[in-house]
């Protein structure tokens, strides 16, 4: 039995989707680190402008900090799906019409965080 031809596009669009986990990746612990340290210039802004020592209930460094652990787990996440794919690939096995477990993840992580932020929004003013 021969294996069909393999066709570099597909390797290199399956790369490219790879790639683009990662700079998803990227952006969610960037993003991450900004909001951990906000909470801390505002803090500092407050206590510089009316000399009265603030308290904060730290929640920018929480969410900032699970926002950078989020971000390790889709870049770790991605990995792993790349070589599965790639892996199925080189098996001659059809790679497409399956949603992407990570995609999904993400995206309902995100919405829930999401949801989060506007209810401490509101509940914070």
């Amino acid at each position: 039995m021969t294996l069909p031809e393999r066709d570099p596009r597909i390797y290199f669009a399956a790369e490219r989707t790879f790639l683009a986990w990662i700079r998803t990746g990227l952006a969610l612990m960037g993003f991450g680190f900004v909001v951990a340290r906000f909470g801390l210039l505002m803090r500092e802004l407050g206590a510089a402008a009316t000399n009265i020592p603030l308290t904060t209930s730290g929640f920018s460094v929480w969410a900032g900090t699970a926002m950078v652990l989020v971000g390790v787990a889709v870049n770790a996440l991605s990995a792993v799906q790349h070589i599965k794919v790639i892996r199925d690939l080189n098996e001659g096995k059809d790679v497409t019409g399956k949603p992407s477990a990570t995609g999904v993840a993400l995206a309902i992580l995100l919405a829930v965080v999401g949801i989060a932020m506007a209810v401490y929004l509101v509940m914070i003013r």
